[in-house]
Order: C-alpha cells, then structure tokens, then sequence
C-alpha cells in the first residue's frame, strides 16, 4: 500500500490542461480590457489638453480685463478661435486644434456691478462626445494694472 501512494510523482496531464485553461481565460480577459483602455487613454489626453488651453484662455483674458487702459466692447462679446495645444499658429505632429469660444459679458448685463465683468470660455475638440469643458470667472478692473 505504501508503495502505490509513494510512487506518484509530477504533474498529471488533467491538472495541466486546467491550469492552461485558466491562463487562457485570464489572458483573453485582459486583452478584452485593452481597446477601452486605448480610448480612456486617448480621451484623458485630450481633456489634460484642453484644459491647458483653456487656463491660457482665462489668464489672457483677465489680464485684459484687469487693465483699465484697454477698453472693452458693451454687452456681451463673443469670440471663437482654433488654438492648437502646441502652442503655435499652425499645427504640428501629433497636434489636434481645439475650438475655444470665449464669451465676456459686462457689468450692465451680469448686474454685478459697473467694474466686473463675468468670462466663461469653452473648449471643444473635434470627436468629443461631449460640449467639451467650461469655465466662467469673475474678474474686476485693477488700477494696480494701470500702464
């Protein structure tokens, strides 16, 4: 009785063929994850970038806003532009072009007040699913700015 119970060594064929089995299922399943992975990846790209533009987009526009020497149209003001994310006119490798929309409104329109003014601006890219991003900031003449 020992000896039949001492003998058995290895790996029997049934157990391998399980193992390669559940390796299979594991490996299929992670190839099933990759082309949402691509897309998520593809798609926070495109967010990071347009959010880089639009920052660059509100900066600039306080900065004009806050400078008492540059006049501002009355009323509501719209202005859409292509921008690229390289930062130049023209685009490069790799580049995508994003529309930005910047909408300013004075202070008669926004009722906040005669030295505020409200700036929302909106970036889209071409395939978004979505309006793209937005963000709106209040911004108030500063004398300090004077030049």
């Amino acid at each position: 009785m020992c000896n039949t119970t001492c003998n058995e060594k290895g790996i029997s064929l049934v157990e391998v063929s399980i193992a390669l089995f559940l390796l299979s299922l594991g490996v299929l399943g992670l190839i099933s994850l990759q082309p949402s992975a691509w897309r998520l990846s593809g798609k926070s790209d495109f967010l990071g970038r347009a959010s880089g533009v639009l920052l660059a987009q509100l900066q600039a526009t306080e900065a004009k806003i806050m400078n008492p020497n540059i006049s501002l149209p009355a009323g509501t003001s719209t202005a859409t532009a292509t921008v690229y994310a390289g930062g130049q006119s023209t685009a490069k490798t790799g580049d995508v072009a994003f529309t930005v929309t910047t909408t300013t409104e004075d202070p008669g329109v926004v009722g906040m007040g005669s030295n505020i003014w409200r700036v929302t601006v909106q970036v889209t890219w071409p395939g978004s699913t979505v309006q793209g991003i937005k963000e709106s900031l209040t911004v108030a003449r500063q004398e300090s700015f004077r030049q």
